[in-house]
């Protein structure tokens, strides 16, 4: 029995559990969003399925591919694959393969638009391996996936909340992805990783951080406008956002790897998913 969980746990350290909790929760905020507070909660509960398998799916396919260039850095050494705990890799890709295509399945069922958004952002995710910048496009295009997803099982249309909403997930990546890089930037060198940011000097990096930070504050409180939140909303995101800018101004003078770990770590759950929840809580809170 202790074999199995021990086998059990690996493969699922190649989906990077965190992660895929972190995409299910925002696209399950939209999900509920997109219904004003009150969706259809069975539409919900299949989107709910259909972006976590398939944002394990995602997750684990790029865990795969990026398995080489894991064993040559310190902070991702110890992932399942690179780490050898399931030898050979390949007896991953089976399971990753009935993944992706149940995700597929379920956000037909779901409706034919998310199943675009998946179809598309597991494409760009898979595909784009030769990268010029981690973030753009492919970044912008797998991380809005979710959150269409979920807005598309209760609201099949465009608007400019949505809009909105991929333009945070978008504008929040920098802060987050290029945190970490800028954190461990010796080790993706050393792992002859030098597309943007370790292209340029730490200090280009920074300030396009900290221009990002507060884009994504201003973008945030215009959703307030165009959302139709209340004053909870609008408290946490101004709060949450000056956060972020105050964090990434501070490294921005010092450029110390500390700081960029710490704006990194912030951007996750504490900034991205407490700024979903805010927004779900302040609806039940205007229509409880």
């Amino acid at each position: 029995m202790a074999g199995f969980l021990y086998a059990l746990s690996n493969y699922i350290n190649v989906l990077k559990p965190r992660e895929t909790a972190l995409l299910t929760f925002i696209g399950t905020a939209t999900a509920i969003v997109a219904g004003r507070g009150d969706p259809p909660w069975d539409d919900v509960g299949l989107a709910v399925l259909a972006i976590l398998i398939a944002s394990a799916a995602a997750n684990g396919l790029t865990n795969y591919l990026d398995r080489n260039l894991d064993i040559l850095m310190p902070r991702t050494r110890n992932r399942a694959l690179a780490a050898g705990r399931i030898y050979p890799a390949e007896k991953v890709l089976p399971m990753l393969a009935v993944l992706a295509a149940a995700g597929l399945v379920l956000a037909w069922l779901v409706h034919p638009y998310a199943f675009a958004a998946d179809l598309i952002g597991t494409i760009v995710a898979i595909t784009f391996r030769k990268k010029v910048t981690c973030v753009f496009p492919q970044g912008a295009i797998a991380s809005c996936a979710p959150v269409l997803m979920g807005w598309f099982a209760v609201k099949p249309v465009l608007d400019w909340q949505i809009g909105l909403i991929c333009l945070l997930i978008i504008i929040w990546l920098p802060s987050h992805v290029w945190g970490v890089m800028v954190a461990r930037r010796q080790e993706y060198l050393n792992a002859g990783i030098t597309f943007f940011p370790m292209s340029v000097k730490p200090e280009t990096a920074l300030r396009l951080m900290a221009f990002s930070s507060l884009l994504l504050l201003a973008i945030s409180v215009a959703l307030y406008f165009e959302g139709g939140f209340g004053w909870l909303y609008l408290t946490g995101a101004i709060i949450l956002g000056a956060i972020l800018v105050i964090a990434n101004l501070r490294l921005l003078r010092s450029t110390d790897s500390a700081g960029a770990w710490k704006v990194y770590k912030f951007s996750s759950f504490p900034y991205l998913g407490l700024l979903f929840l805010l927004m779900v809580l302040d609806l039940w809170v205007k229509h409880g």
